[in-house]
């Protein structure tokens, strides 16, 4: 039988499910025979709650944006319904499934738990057995598969999820592409996956430093999304 996996990702109105925090997007990506099928799932929430300001600078999704969406318990059914026999792949599983699993049993309708519907395969746990004592993080892993992200200004469930559909195509079975072919340059036979060399003869760039209240707005970014990612980020 053909394994279906869903690459899944959230995001939330803050870090914790326990003081109160709400999933706010559910984005995944379906995977079969390592082919991307198109059927996707992409889901915004409201929370019936504020966003703590440091989500919101890592997401960019406002409470006024999600006024007229649902609330969970309006699309859990479905959603487990889309999810049901597949297995999760997600990077830092404990955090998604912990504030899923969250939502569900805030619902009191005996639905149960992801494990209940679906196996999980933790892209982070995978990664840190394949390359020990380095960076793991999502980012870390384009960088080291020749994945690009240069299209993400802001973290977001869907997108963040298809980066990590093509993270761990690499990571299983070599430099992929989303169709699960070696990857060409167009109208070649060489690989695009090789990292890409800036003439050294070009005139120097222009510089440009941060100032203090800037680098200070960086570093409680970079907190939050290491909490979020479950190790430490560092750009």
């Amino acid at each position: 039988m053909t394994t279906r996996y869903l690459v899944l990702d959230t995001e939330t109105t803050g870090l914790e499910p326990r003081q109160g925090h709400k999933v706010i997007e559910i984005g995944c990506v379906e995977l079969i025979e390592r082919h991307l099928t198109g059927n996707n799932y992409q889901q915004f929430l409201n929370p019936e709650r504020e966003i703590d300001e440091g989500a919101l600078e890592v997401h960019g999704i406002s409470l006024a944006d999600l006024e007229d969406k649902p609330t969970f318990t309006q699309i859990a059914d479905d959603f487990l319904a889309y999810i049901k026999g597949a297995t999760l792949i997600i990077h830092n599983a404990a955090f998604d499934v912990g504030f899923l699993n969250h939502e569900l049993g805030l619902l009191e309708r005996g639905l149960g738990s992801i494990e209940d519907y679906c196996e999980v395969i933790d892209t982070l746990l995978m990664a840190r057995k394949m390359h020990p004592g380095q960076r793991n993080s999502l980012d870390a892993l384009c960088q080291r598969y020749f994945i690009s992200n240069e299209h993400r200004t802001l973290h977001g469930a869907l997108l963040d999820s298809e980066i990590l559909a093509e993270v761990y195509l690499g990571m299983t079975g070599g430099q992929l592409n989303l169709l699960g072919k070696e990857a060409k340059e167009e109208g070649s036979g060489e690989s695009s996956m090789e990292p890409k060399v800036f003439d050294p003869e070009r005139a120097p760039m222009k510089i440009i430093t941060a100032s203090n209240e800037e680098l200070a707005e960086h570093d409680k970014w970079l907190q939050l999304l290491s909490e979020k990612k479950g190790e430490a980020v560092s750009w």
